[in-house]
């Protein structure tokens, strides 16, 4: 059975798509951009907007009951390849063991020009 997961600590979904969805045990969680919540601004650095995205990441996860050791899966967005180091270095210290498999891609834009974008899988 479907479940919609919401929390107001993480951004609102800024279109028509739910922040995530559970289903047999398995947690889809949209692309997460790096919106402060609780303010609805953006950092600017690239290092700054990859732990606030990862932070969105982790209220989502822990929303619906799981943490960043459940994650398998996860897909980053860039807008530009020369910001994959400085969000692999901040993405990497919520996954020191056994980290996820991933895939990151260049992109020409991204919503509300952010720098990264991630969606996320965990599977319980």
């Amino acid at each position: 059975m479907k479940k919609v997961i919401h929390t107001e600590k993480a951004p609102k979904a800024i279109g028509p798509y739910s922040q995530a969805i559970e289903v047999n045990g398995t947690l889809y969680i949209s692309g997460q951009i790096p919106v402060n919540p609780a303010t609805g601004t953006i950092p600017e650095t690239i290092e700054e907007q990859t732990e606030q995205v990862m932070k969105n990441i982790g209220a989502i996860l822990e929303e619906a009951g799981y943490t960043f050791a459940n994650v398998v899966k996860s897909t980053c967005l860039l807008s530009d390849m020369a910001n994959f180091k400085p969000m692999n270095e901040v993405y990497a210290k919520y996954y020191s063991e056994n980290p996820p498999a991933r895939a990151a891609f260049a992109v020409k834009a991204l919503p509300m020009n952010v720098l990264v974008e991630i969606e996320t899988v965990a599977v319980k």
